[in-house]
């Protein structure tokens, strides 16, 4: 007789069921495969909406222009854009942590940030971020774009961001949502299925990363459901804004 397994013992990798253990080996295989044009696939994808609702996070963390301190941790961030980003955004005083589990992401950035001379303004780390190896009250601010969805136990993730944050710091999460717009829903999912896989195995050679992308976006939790994630987590003033008819949002918490 088999033994069943408990709901915390199981996760989604796409819509396939797999042991909670392994969802982290397989999410890993993906990226490796398409680190070295993660960030041209985004723009084919997303026909360079990506870099909108990238800005709009900027925008939301709000680096001080001054040389004021301000330390920011990226969650999930290896190619080290959105880190680039804050800091053409920022003043002197700007700091930012690149935080991923997959090396072969991170390189990626740090050739990037070598290239623009910034290798002492951002570092980057490998590692786990449902176990971050940061004190408490580290940090000014957390961002994690389009990577909570690949995250196995994710109310860990957002436990471990709150407890890093200083009172005061803002949570900010990009991730892809629900499409919330008659007509646009349909659309989108036939793109999603049909395009996105033929463009990816075009582009990197792997199609069965990009299926996977599609598939995990779709059984991420509603936009309500994530928002009570954040709270659980202990964030407070929690809300999120619907981008592009729904097909991403921008979720917010702090830390009080």
């Amino acid at each position: 007789m088999t033994a069943s397994r408990t709901p915390e013992q199981d996760t989604h990798f796409g819509y396939e069921t797999v042991p909670l253990g392994d969802k982290q080996a397989r999410v890993d295989e993906v990226f490796h495969s398409v680190a070295g044009r993660y960030d041209l696939m985004n723009d084919l994808m997303s026909g360079g909406l990506h870099r909108a609702w990238k800005e709009a996070m900027v925008t939301a963390v709000n680096p001080p222009r001054s040389d004021k301190p301000f330390k920011l941790l990226d969650l999930a961030g290896g190619t080290g854009d959105i880190a680039q980003r804050v800091v053409d955004a920022g003043g002197a005083g700007l700091h930012v942590t690149v935080f991923d589990i997959n090396a072969n992401m991170l390189a990626v950035g740090r050739e990037r940030a070598q290239k623009r001379s910034l290798d002492g303004v951002i570092d980057f780390i490998e590692g786990n971020a449902e176990e971050l190896p940061f004190p408490d009250n580290s940090f000014d601010a957390v961002t994690i774009a389009f990577g909570i969805r690949n995250v196995p136990r994710i109310q860990s993730a957002l436990d471990e961001a709150h407890r890093v944050l200083r009172i005061g710091g803002r949570f900010l999460c990009l991730e892809f949502s629900s499409v919330d717009t008659p007509g646009l829903d349909k659309l989108y999912e036939l793109y999603s299925f049909n395009v996105i896989p033929r463009v990816g195995a075009a582009v990197t050679g792997d199609r069965a990363a990009y299926q996977y992308l599609v598939e995990s976006i779709r059984k991420f939790p509603k936009p309500k459901a994530f928002a009570q994630m954040i709270e659980q987590a202990g964030f407070r003033r929690v809300s999120y804004t619907p981008m592009t008819g729904g097909v991403v949002a921008l979720h917010s918490g702090w830390r009080l």
